[in-house]
């Protein structure tokens, strides 16, 4: 859930925001409110409906999220104190409680399923592991670590493996493959193009080219009596790793022992092929891969029915593409594609319509008369396709005019622009895909979204170019799945009509209603976390000197009113160091405060405020401290008491840095 989430590094004055108490309002920015120790507190200013102004504390950030839902624009903001928003909570909560139990029934079958317990590494694991030319990433360590504890698990795998395009997913794959392999039992990657089947077949043969793993390739460009000879291999469990398109889906294939099968893209095969899918993976360990997931795999694996390993983290020397949203002009295309061929680099030119594709490649000629023009698309012979593939592939030809043909997998360092004509066409994920085709090396890397000179006419369009636009920086893919999933709605999950309720709650706050959801239907309890309001006066405002983005400012209030325990704020607390230094003594105030909500939430404490010159400290109803324990404190010590209402006054002088010391050490003592 947590790679889905906002951190308001996107979030603009005018966007809406989810308070989880108040509903939906519009973000008005940061505002310095009221006097406090001669200088005005920084909060986040909401505005409801009848401009009522609402003003968030800096450390409860953790209440507000950023509205995504289908219709943002028509999404009507909620009434301050009005009964509405609770109500439409309610119900989103019961229709997603409707779905659960055949989620339930999906666990059952899931944990029923046993699968083959692979053994521990081997030698030769660290050894192939070790021959990576590059460094492993965090996240590219973690994914694998977790593969391979549902590998060595007697339950059937069923993964996603969710990274951003380049970011080394296929690795972690061979790795998985690599493990199998070794307890003598069969891989199958299957692939969506013929071209990427290709691609990752050469890449298998050169990793796997010092080990004794025979890897083949099922293509419509094999053979037929190279195919004859390739089935009776597999079948006879000769060929341990195979790779292929749909031709793997085809009945007159048998696996000796099938234990592993890896589906790259799996948004790019049909209902037909994924019923194919159900019967071949039966009992087999499933690793799907994707950049960008489709709505309705991205919320299984949000609602836990299947697990998902995530790879945010980008390759060293990765730059971010340059994305641009141009009117269709030549000089635009000239000036690109010269600008490319100046550093001996390629270019790739997506026009999805077959029929005047050729036309395109003979007007891009007349435009630059000295580059190299090749076409590809999907109607063309099997052999032309391969051989103007292959000449791309090797440096022959400089612009590449195909249609979405090349939106999957191919990796050439050499390719570093991209021009999509009528890129209005598209789908999000579909114009994400096309744009990580590019920027797969350390240059800059520049992509050109090309619409008709008169503009765009469909809203929808629009937000999808606008979209893609804003998430121009590296390990976007996330937020871009989750945008697509608000673009389309969250569609059927699992029989039921939920995504009128995305767009009520919001995207962010609809998740987390169905992981409360699902850890109910675990077994496990789901407890409502008490709210603790903290009213010290303490200055915690981050000073422009430290960090000037006020986004930036934005991001780490975020993340630290949302860390649910100390060690991620310990986390989150280094991460800020390395980046911007030393903390300023309001930093440190910051995470202080906000271990000491930590601390009170433990203690179910409801409230701590300052008033007539002590700490008024009221606790919840169920809070696990003993009354002995609070009879105790007021015996020995001075100035503590408890009033007829149950509020306990805790004596304290000085100034605000006072307060929090005071606190601190309470409730460290009622812990």
């Amino acid at each position: 859930l947590a790679a889905f989430q906002s951190d308001f590094r996107d979030l603009k004055p005018g966007d809406l925001v989810v308070h989880i108490d108040h509903g939906i309002g519009r973000f008005e920015g940061l505002r310095r409110v009221g006097p406090q120790d001669g200088d005005g507190a920084e909060m986040m200013c909401l505005v409801y409906r009848g401009s009522d102004r609402l003003f968030v504390p800096l450390d409860r950030l953790d209440l507000v999220q950023k509205y995504s839902g289908m219709q943002r624009k028509a999404a009507a903001l909620d009434k301050l104190g009005g009964t509405a928003w609770q109500k439409t909570r309610t119900k989103a909560r019961k229709a997603i409680r409707d779905m659960t139990d055949e989620l339930l029934q999906l666990y059952a079958r899931r944990k029923a399923m046993t699968g083959f317990a692979f053994a521990e590494d081997t030698e030769w694991q660290s050894e192939f592991e070790d021959a990576f030319e590059f460094q492993e990433t965090p996240d590219q360590e973690q994914a694998i670590r977790e593969i391979k504890a549902d590998l060595e698990a007697p339950r059937a795998m069923d993964r996603l493996l969710c990274g951003d395009v380049g970011f080394g997913k296929t690795e972690v794959g061979m790795r998985a493959a690599f493990k199998v392999v070794m307890e003598s039992r069969q891989v199958a990657m299957l692939s969506p193009t013929t071209v990427l089947a290709f691609q990752h077949e050469r890449t298998m043969r050169q990793r796997f080219a010092s080990f004794p793993v025979r890897v083949e390739m099922l293509s419509r460009f094999t053979s037929r009596p190279k195919q004859k000879e390739i089935l009776a291999a597999v079948a006879s469990g000769e060929v341990d790793i195979l790779v292929g398109t749909h031709r793997l889906l085809s009945k007159d294939l048998r696996f000796s022992k099938l234990g592993l099968l890896i589906i790259d893209e799996e948004q790019r095969f049909g209902v037909v092929h994924k019923e194919r899918l159900k019967k071949m993976s039966a009992g087999v360990d499933v690793l799907s891969m994707s950049a960008t997931p489709i709505p309705r795999t991205l919320q299984m694996s949000l609602a836990g029915v299947r697990d998902m390993s995530v790879i945010e983290t980008p390759p060293e020397n990765r730059l971010a593409i340059q994305t641009s949203l141009v009117p269709f002009r030549e000089g635009v295309i000239r000036d690109a594609i010269r600008h490319e061929m100046a550093r001996h680099g390629q270019v790739y030119f997506v026009h999805n319509r077959v029929e005047s594709i050729y036309s395109m490649a003979g007007y891009l000629l007349k435009l630059v008369p000295e580059c190299r023009v090749a076409v590809a698309h999907g109607q063309m012979p099997e052999h032309q396709l391969e051989k103007a593939m292959l000449a791309f592939l090797a440096g022959e030809q400089d612009v590449l005019v195909s249609t979405t043909i090349i939106e999957n997998g191919l990796d050439l360092p050499r390719v570093n622009t991209l021009l999509v004509n009528r890129a209005d066409r598209f789908g999000l994920s579909q114009l994400y895909q096309l744009r990580g085709r590019i920027g797969r090396s350390d240059l800059q890397a520049y992509a050109y979204l090309m619409v008709p000179p008169g503009g765009v006419n469909q809203p929808l369009a629009r937000r999808r170019l606008a979209a893609l636009q804003e998430f121009s920086e590296l390990g976007s893919g996330f937020r871009i799945a989750a945008m697509d999933l608000e673009l389309r709605g969250a569609g059927n999950l699992l029989g039921s009509q939920q995504h009128g309720h995305v767009a009520a709650v919001g995207f962010e706050m609809y998740c987390r209603m169905i992981e409360s959801a699902v850890r109910e239907l675990q077994g496990e309890e789901v407890e409502e976390i008490p709210r603790t309001t903290i009213q010290l006066g303490v200055d915690i405002r981050l000073p422009e000197s430290f960090i000037q983005e006020s986004n930036q400012r934005l991001m780490v209030y975020k993340r630290i009113a949302s860390a649910e325990d100390d060690e991620r704020l310990g986390r989150v607390r280094e991460e800020m160091t390395d980046r911007f230094g030393a903390l300023p003594p309001q930093g440190e105030d910051l995470f202080r405060l906000a271990a000491l909500r930590l601390l009170a939430v433990r203690l179910h404490v409801r409230s701590v405020d300052f008033q007539d010159g002590a700490l008024q400290v009221r606790f919840a109803a169920d809070t696990p401290v003993e009354a002995e324990r609070l009879v105790k404190l007021i015996g020995t010590e001075e100035g503590v008491s408890l009033t007829s209402s149950g509020l306990l006054r805790v004596a304290c002088k000085g100034g605000p840095a006072e307060r929090l010391s005071r606190a601190e050490q309470l409730f460290t003592s009622l812990v």
